[in-house]
């Protein structure tokens, strides 16, 4: 039996919903509960993140709350990396260092543990949506201020009309598709 080669951007596509007028009215959300709920798509993502950026590169993968972590941690398990969640203001249990940034609808805070990453550790951040840029641009500050190095960012979707891009020109960008 021969396998056909998937192509990654339409299956990706086809599985992400766009949810109008969520989280508030004018903004549309894109759903990707459909993509992990297909092991086929959800594996192809994994593996295609983890072929982009190379076995023994990362030393630790950055998961954005919520949808980064689903995404980041099994990326971490294949590298062989730690797993650091990097969460909104007020959920981390311990001393933390925090960023804030403006979103296509608000703004908002997040925080990482001060000593979650280590001077000179090569960090992939991971989420899936890349929108305005300023949750991955507070992101990368955050891994920056702890001493590490920002290795890349990986997303599942780039919003290219909203140009996150441009916050991000110092980043290693590996968007799996850009629409």
């Amino acid at each position: 039996m021969t396998r056909r080669p998937v192509d990654l951007t339409q299956l990706i596509i086809d599985r992400i919903r766009d949810v109008p007028d969520y989280p508030k009215p004018g903004v549309t959300f894109k759903d990707i509960t459909p993509l992990l709920a297909d092991h086929a798509a959800f594996a192809a993502v994994i593996d295609a993140i983890v072929a982009h950026y190379g076995r023994g590169t990362i030393d630790k993968v950055a998961g954005v709350e919520a949808r980064g972590f689903i995404l980041a941690a099994p990326v971490a398990y294949h590298f062989g990396a730690g797993f650091v969640p990097v969460r909104k203001k007020g959920k981390l249990p311990s001393s933390t260092y925090a960023e804030s940034y403006d979103l296509e609808y608000g703004s908002e805070t997040i925080e990482v543990h001060q000593d979650a990453f280590t001077p000179g550790e090569r960090v992939l951040i991971v989420d899936d949506v890349l929108a305005t840029g300023g949750t991955a641009r507070a992101t990368a500050e955050l891994v920056r201020r702890t001493g590490a190095q920002v290795a890349g960012l990986s997303v599942l979707m780039e919003l290219g009309f909203l140009n996150g891009r441009e916050k991000l020109a110092d980043l290693d960008l590996h968007a799996m598709v850009t629409v």
